[in-house]
């Protein structure tokens, strides 16, 4: 059994998040796995390297399968390509080693957020940025980020149930600039919670906004409890954009 290594790109508008739900069949994982099924002609599981939420988007989603199959890696993406819808594209395949694992092995992730900050909507980039009108501080919200830089628990920015897996983790980079009326968030770091990045933005945000003191956010992350940071920023402003491994 072959194991392949896909690199995805997707626009989440419409799907309710990447991973297999068994309310809907509305997901990315499902939609693969039911298309790797019939080229396969049997079951196929697929594993991304990590589970984007209901509206996120991707520029470079990474996913494992195994399958059966005399195809090239270039031969078997074209033949994915060939039925997924429209918003949906392998961009890359390659072979890898039998026990490679997306998820397990990834040692690296870039997120990036963006923020229209200005009162004047962009018609048709209106999917992929979120609309804050009033004018935003960048040298602040840099400031603030500062604080976030290093291997810290990130409790406080996390959606996810109290369970037993760590919430520490290792933030590389905030790179925070304005690009016409735009303000992008660029992250980098090892692996990022349930919903991490998203209300680091809001949080962000809200200094950027003097709504809070930049240094506030040292006593945010100290608290470790999700009431004390930000609010939860909107799915549509974010995407994976790349996910780095050693193979």
């Amino acid at each position: 059994m072959r194991n392949f290594l896909v690199t995805i790109q997707y626009e989440g508008s419409r799907y309710q998040g990447w991973q297999r739900q068994e309310n809907t069949k509305n997901t990315l994982q499902a939609k693969f796995e039911s298309l790797l099924t019939k080229l396969a002609g049997e079951p196929v599981e697929i594993a991304a390297s990590g589970r984007t939420d209901a509206g996120v988007h991707a520029y470079g989603q990474a996913a494992n399968f195994h399958m059966d199959t005399a195809l090239t890696p270039g031969q078997l993406m074209g033949e994915i390509n060939r039925y997924l819808p429209e918003d949906v594209a392998v961009v890359a395949c390659r072979e890898v080693d039998a026990r490679f694992h997306a998820r397990l092995h990834a040692k690296r992730k870039v997120y990036r957020y963006r923020v229209l900050n200005s009162d004047v909507p962009h018609v048709f980039d209106r999917k992929f940025v979120y609309q804050v009108e009033k004018p935003l501080n960048v040298e602040a919200m840099r400031a603030a980020a500062s604080f976030l830089i290093g291997t810290h628990d990130f409790k406080s920015f996390t959606s996810a149930k109290k369970g037993k897996k760590s919430t520490v983790r290792t933030v590389e980079s905030i790179a925070i600039e304005r690009v016409g009326d735009e303000v992008r968030f660029l992250f980098a770091g090892d692996g990022f919670l349930f919903h991490m990045v998203r209300i680091l933005v809001g949080t962000l945000l809200e200094v950027g906004l003097s709504m809070r003191e930049a240094a506030d956010l040292g006593r945010v992350l100290a608290a470790c409890d999700r009431g004390q940071a930000g609010f939860l920023a909107p799915a549509c402003g974010l995407a994976l954009m790349e996910v780095f491994y050693d193979t």
